[in-house]
């Protein structure tokens, strides 16, 4: 089955714009950067040009021989079986990681040749620029990021009338019982699947829970390969460990990432290049603590509290060994890593709205915290996460007493609501915030 992604749109209103530069797709293994690619082409263009330089290794004599665009679309045309032509051609450069000169060469086509539309992407792109000391176009390219599929992306392919629902909504009010109960439980079986776009096809296309956990295993796998792959050997045990800490980082009531749990001793010197590879890869996101919820909220950091998170919900089930028939049950207590696993989710969500920049999280010291903060235009938006119904803790109080926001949010599985400056929302309809604080004015 096809899961429509948003990104999608995002190439299409880039496919028109008159100040258009290449794209330079960035994301996570396995998230569907080529199917992103192709699809777009197919849809968009008459022809669909593309250049895989991993399976093609011969193509990197083409740009090592020229800088010059014209040169490359002639000898480009030598390697393919459609005409390469400004605006009817989509040009696609897959794995380009492994040609710097075609990295290279995404700045002469926007300076030289900016009527052909090219687009590329590369397997661990982030890695392997600081591993090889490549040089970026900064500012000749347009850099987009995809992300593995979002609930929403989830929700319009499972259970399209309820999407549809959500996505018309024009005022805060309760949703009806049914609407609810079925955001309920496609969220769950989005919790068990993830946003990989294989596992999200194997469970939509009812092919069983044994293949979603095939696929999800099989991408674990492959992350375990990268490791030795594309790491210094140094950092492969160090990258191993911190990855496979995280169930046990989340587990604990206060999620701050602490070095000792990785390795009994460990140092946040000797794991900081373990740490920033994989945020490299796209596999985990660091959020850290802010001292204060001021403008912005990145003057008031902590570098050295934060919290870890996996890029998506599905692995981090996979890697804690959860069972997806435990995520299912509504009643099934597994306490804190429940509530990690809410937080994932929500997270996720979150992300794809703020133009792929992180949301911080609050303390006041051993008393409250509050899971997200986030910059929502001028105002700085605390976010409560709890997994189920139960809303008991004071730590959004204490926030609203002590810097009274214009809105505070909290994530739960009730209804939906705002009173007194407080959005009490159902956790599905985190990828909706933008739209549901616009509504509350």
């Amino acid at each position: 089955m096809r899961i429509e992604r948003d990104i999608i749109q995002t190439l299409k209103i880039w496919k028109n714009a008159p100040d258009r530069k290449p794209v330079l797709l960035k994301g996570a293994r396995q998230t569907g950067k080529t199917w992103v690619m192709e699809t777009f082409g197919k849809e968009c263009f008459e022809y669909c040009a593309k250049f895989d330089f991993d399976r093609q290794p011969e193509l990197k004599s083409v740009f090592q021989a020229s800088k010059n665009p014209d040169r490359i679309i002639k000898e480009l045309t030598l390697y393919c079986q459609v005409p390469i032509l400004p605006g009817k051609t989509l040009i696609i450069f897959d794995e380009i990681q492994e040609c710097e000169e075609a990295l290279n060469s995404l700045k002469y086509f926007y300076e030289d040749a900016p009527e052909y539309h090219v687009v590329a992407a590369g397997s661990l792109l982030g890695v392997a620029v600081k591993r090889r000391n490549m040089a970026v176009p900064v500012g000749k390219v347009r850099i987009l990021k995809l992300y593995p599929i979002t609930f929403k992306e989830f929700l319009r392919a499972s259970d399209a009338a309820t999407y549809n629902y959500v996505n018309a909504l024009q005022e805060i009010q309760r949703l009806p019982e049914i609407i609810l109960n079925k955001l309920r439980t496609e969220y769950r079986r989005y919790q068990v699947s993830g946003g990989m776009p294989e596992a999200v096809v194997a469970l939509l296309g009812d092919k069983g829970l044994g293949a979603v956990e095939a696929t999800l295993q099989d991408i674990l796998d492959l992350y375990e390969l990268d490791f030795a792959k594309y790491a210094e050997a140094r950092d492969i045990p160090r990258i191993h460990a911190i990855w496979h800490s995280l169930p046990a980082q989340l587990s604990k009531e206060n999620r701050k990432f602490i070095y000792k749990v990785v390795k009994a001793g460990a140092r946040s010197k000797d794991y900081e290049d373990a740490l920033m590879w994989l945020e490299d890869a796209g596999m985990i996101y660091r959020v850290y603590n802010v001292n204060k919820p001021g403008i912005p909220l990145s003057a008031y950091q902590e570098t050295d509290a934060f919290k870890v998170y996996a890029c998506d919900c599905g692995l981090l089930r996979r890697l804690a060994h959860l069972p997806a028939t435990v995520v299912t049950d509504p009643i099934a207590n597994y306490t804190e890593f429940k509530g990690a696993m809410a937080e994932n989710v929500v997270l996720q969500s979150l992300i794809p709205l703020t133009d792929d920049q992180l949301p911080f999280y609050w303390t006041s010291g051993a008393t409250a915290e509050v899971e997200f903060v986030m910059q929502y235009g001028t105002a700085v938006v605390p976010i409560e996460v709890k997994a189920e119904n139960n809303i008991s803790g004071n730590s959004l109080s204490e926030y609203n007493k002590k810097y009274h926001p214009k809105y505070r949010v909290r994530f739960s599985m009730l209804n939906l609501q705002f009173n007194d400056g407080l959005l009490s929302c159902p956790s599905p309809l985190a990828g909706w915030l933008d739209v549901l604080l616009r509504l509350v004015g």
